[in-house]
């Protein structure tokens, strides 16, 4: 039997002499989807941060399709097929929306770049019309569609989303859910999500495990976390 695509034992994070992950098991297999839930700064993004290598483990044990990631940088864990979408996009500024895609097929070394580019432009029309603009002039949500498509440029395994949904207006938050959600059904792309918007969450459709002071407490599904008040009380705060 394979070993799953992701696999967290005992992970311990943090920032200096500040613990934030106080160990965490997480199994994520090839084509599945994951919600991480929890209030703010119980280390959603810690978590993610680790994954993708731009903070170091204090602790534990990290392997992805096999391979410990242990000590690996983040540009190989990119080679690997781990694509980070962070908090705030981090789309190069200066550069025009073409020139964003560009970047990432080449950083990706695809040999297909032209016709990976054409791919995104095509799933992504607002790309297409706004590909001569400089990343800068565009809106929040036009940014988040832009570092989508510059991840899924990549032709990753793994997807990590830290809060795809925040400050974004609710029509470019489903055109999200629903591009991420295709690409996990129709490609196998297991997907690793930050959020705290429970529609978006409902809309992938995805397994739901909620983070409370660095730990994971409990496992439920989309479903459940959205009707049950109680729990978005007790690990949501709301």
């Amino acid at each position: 039997m394979p070993p799953p695509l992701l696999e967290l034992q005992g992970v311990r994070a943090g920032y200096g002499l500040v613990p934030v992950l106080q160990g965490i098991d997480l199994v994520l297999q090839r084509g599945e989807a994951v919600s991480i839930l929890g209030r703010n700064g119980v280390g959603k993004t810690t978590l993610l941060r680790s994954i993708v290598g731009a903070l170091r483990m204090q602790g534990g044990a990290m392997h992805f399709d096999g391979r410990s990631l242990a000590g690996l940088p983040t540009h190989r864990r990119a080679r690997m097929g781990i694509a980070y979408v962070p908090q705030g996009r981090q789309i190069f500024p200066a550069l025009s929306v073409l020139e964003n895609l560009k970047a990432a097929a080449f950083g990706a070394r695809r040999g297909d770049s032209e016709a990976a580019i054409e791919a995104a432009l095509e799933e992504f029309p607002l790309l297409r019309e706004k590909q001569a603009a400089r990343g800068a002039t565009l809106s929040g949500g036009q940014q988040q569609i832009l570092a989508l498509a510059r991840a899924l440029l990549t032709r990753p395994s793994l997807l990590l989303l830290d809060e795809p949904s925040e400050g974004i207006q609710p029509s470019i938050v489903d055109q999200i859910a629903e591009v991420v959600a295709e690409r996990n059904r129709r490609d196998g792309i297991a997907v690793l999500v930050v959020e705290q918007n429970l529609h978006f969450v409902q809309r992938l459709g995805a397994r739901c495990k909620l983070l409370d002071k660095g730990r994971m407490v409990f496992d439920c599904s989309a479903r459940q976390i959205v009707e049950d008040r109680e729990l978005q009380h007790r690990y949501l705060g709301v």
